[in-house]
């Protein structure tokens, strides 16, 4: 028996005007855990969409178990063992965790069209057991943690007798106990002759829990290699093609005048008596744990959430924001954390996502749109930002994830924003468009703009924030000028009790 439970070979997909796979090649070990590594649109997910039947390939050929097959959608990939969790969930909230686990397979009870819902509620006790996962299966999925959730996805992948998991950023809203819980059932697993293969953008994770890795770049493999013999160094290198000089590039700045006043800031969704200044040309981090009201403050801020009481000032000068159109008038604006569901129009294509929030500054007056000065624009800004689209017609949906930030930043740069709050600014990016992201940045500043950061990782939040404020529970617990400020200091005051 080969040691490779899967082998993709010289496999090549194209869509119009892009070769998004070329000849390509990938091998899955038995018990292996195979990390994919690449920048946003390398071709990761192209790659295993093909591998689960979501796309078909233009050439190539796939091998199981040693011998060739060819899955022309989803249910035949899935008959042969494959499995995939995407980073959306693929579940239905208000059903039972029971009746999430066997949807679209219902026992029957003998000779009858009856649902056999003791034995279900058995195997799904079972199949929970199997991941660690001690929770009643009559629960709604709706009031589990994302943890949770997560688990529940390979307790179900497990029930379909998968062989192979695929894993999409598994770990980007899970806290470091949940990450250690995760990697321990990823581990037994193993143990069990499963193989995963593991995408994610987090370097700091995939040595603790990968055996190999196979890096794409621009639709091409670059390299597979063991992780154990590799550094960090070298992994970044094969994925941007180039060493990675300087990861936070956050120099010295001179701050100007105060833009931004919070003062005595309360809401009913646990924001407690906020107060802070932001002043031109400052990156300002706020960090803090899950709960802590950091999503919460930047949505109050921006008029998202009403505010129970309190005062905003922008340059000096009292304002009420009840909404978002009033933040915007303020030239405030807001990269959600969420950006696919709250920045974003998916459907609408790059040019109108980017004009959004200035229709007024491309309009012929009477509500008509320029669209020769919407196209110009939205161009110059792509170039600005360096977007990698196919065109301004191209829908936002189909851009990388790095991509679709600098088309959200796109949109505020051309309200002429002066105050920008950046909510997790590069969760699930790779690490050269980090990078990118943190020049703009650090550009905006440079250019009089003020920001403030929301971040849960603390090497952003140390490498970029001239000043960095702790919340927890609704509150600022404490204030670090960026010389004083390091990692156990953040942690003591983010989790204290």
């Amino acid at each position: 028996m080969s040691e490779f439970i899967l082998e993709m070979e010289h496999i090549v997909k194209k869509f119009p005007g892009v070769l998004a796979l070329n000849d390509v090649d990938f091998s899955l070990r038995r018990g292996e855990v195979h990390v994919l590594l690449g920048e946003n649109g390398a071709g990761k997910s192209t790659l295993v969409k093909i591998l689960c039947g979501a796309y078909s390939k233009d050439s190539g050929r796939i091998l199981l178990n040693g011998r060739e097959v060819d899955f022309p959608d989803t249910r035949s990939a899935q008959k042969a063992g494959i499995a995939v969790i995407y980073q959306e969930f693929n579940l239905f909230p208000h059903l039972s965790v029971a009746e999430n686990l066997f949807a679209g397979r219902p026992f029957l009870k003998g000779g009858t069209s009856l649902i056999d819902w003791s034995r279900i509620f058995d195997e799904a006790e079972q199949a929970l057991q199997r991941v660690g996962l001690e929770i009643d299966p009559h629960l709604s999925v709706h009031e589990l943690t994302v943890a949770q959730q997560q688990l529940l996805e390979i307790a179900k992948a497990l029930t379909l007798d998968a062989k192979i998991i695929i894993m999409d950023e598994p770990t980007s809203a899970l806290t470091e106990s949940e990450i250690e819980t995760l990697f321990d059932r990823i581990r037994e697993l193993k143990s069990q002759g499963v193989s995963i293969i593991y995408i994610s953008h987090r370097m700091d994770e995939i040595k603790r829990i990968g055996d190999r890795a196979t890096v794409l770049r621009d639709g091409a493999r670059v390299a597979t290699v063991e992780l154990s013999e590799t550094s960090d160094d070298q992994l970044v290198q094969y994925m941007i093609g180039r060493r990675l000089e300087e990861k936070f590039p956050r120099g010295s700045v001179t701050v100007g005048e105060t833009l931004l006043d919070v003062r005595g800031l309360s809401t009913d969704n646990g924001l407690k008596d906020i107060s802070f200044s932001l002043r031109r040309g400052e990156i300002l981090g706020i960090f803090g744990l899950l709960g802590s009201g950091r999503t919460e403050l930047a949505r109050a801020i921006f008029g998202a959430d009403e505010s129970a009481s309190g005062s905003i000032l922008i340059g000096g000068n009292e304002r009420t924001i009840r909404r978002p159109l009033d933040a915007i008038r303020c030239k405030v604006a807001l990269l959600p954390e969420d950006r696919r569901r709250h920045g974003l129009l998916l459907p609408m294509c790059v040019m109108h996502n980017i004009t959004l929030s200035s229709l007024n500054k491309v309009s012929r007056g009477f509500g008509l749109i320029d669209h020769a000065s919407e196209r110009k624009v939205s161009r110059s800004l792509c170039e600005k930002l360096t977007v990698r689209t196919p065109g301004m017609d191209t829908a936002v949906a189909n851009l990388s994830g790095g991509n679709q930030q600098k088309v959200v930043l796109a949109k505020w740069l051309c309200s002429q924003a002066e105050v920008f709050i950046f909510d997790e600014p590069t969760r699930g990016i790779d690490v050269g468009a980090k990078v990118a992201i943190y020049e703009l940045m650090d550009e905006l500043t440079n250019q009089g703009a003020g920001i403030l950061m929301i971040s849960s990782e603390l090497p952003e939040i140390l490498g970029m924030s001239d000043r960095v404020l702790v919340m927890n529970r609704g509150r600022i617990l404490k204030e670090f000028d960026k010389e004083e400020v390091s990692e156990g200091a953040l942690m003591h005051y983010a989790s204290a009790s």
